[in-house]
């Protein structure tokens, strides 16, 4: 039972330390792009097209999302900011609970958007730009869930004792 914790908390250490060394490699890389133009056919420009506004359109969904998120956001701490009630820490606490619930959406909608760009006849280089962007938005995820996680145990945890 002790090698469990022991065993969560290397997990912990290490493996956004591999992500982050990853990033950096990646980003360390860079592959020189030949100047000769790449001939392109009519279908593999028309699917460019259409790729492009699905991007877009994902890019569109998590701006979206956030957005109205960081709005919805807002309007919750005013109004528990002017009510006269006790709850203020913990109230605040959900706020960021269901900011950072949405954040990890927006994130999943950005590296979607980012694929469909990368899908269509990559290069080199688009693919290691690709895995750097998705390995920071992971790095960037795995810390929000982390964090959501441990608020939400802390709070299971102070209900149990009371």
């Amino acid at each position: 039972m002790k090698r469990e914790p022991i065993r969560d908390s290397l997990l912990n250490i290490i493996l956004p330390l591999g992500l982050i060394f990853g990033l950096v490699l990646l980003l360390s890389l860079n592959v020189e792009e030949s100047d000769a133009e790449v001939l392109s056919t009519p279908l593999e420009s028309s699917l460019k097209l259409i790729v492009g506004y699905l991007a877009a359109g994902a890019e569109i969904a998590a701006a979206v999302v956030i957005g109205g998120a960081v709005i919805r956001g807002i309007a919750a701490y005013f109004r528990q900011l002017f009510s006269r009630g006790r709850q203020h820490i913990d109230s605040t606490e959900s706020i960021r609970l269901q900011l950072g619930r949405v954040l990890t959406l927006g994130l999943e909608f950005t590296v979607a958007s980012d694929i469909l760009r990368t899908a269509v006849a990559p290069t080199r280089q688009d693919i290691l730009n690709l895995g750097a962007i998705v390995l920071l938005r992971t790095l960037l995820n795995y810390f929000l869930e982390r964090e959501i996680r441990q608020v939400e145990e802390s709070r299971v945890g102070d209900r149990e004792s009371s």
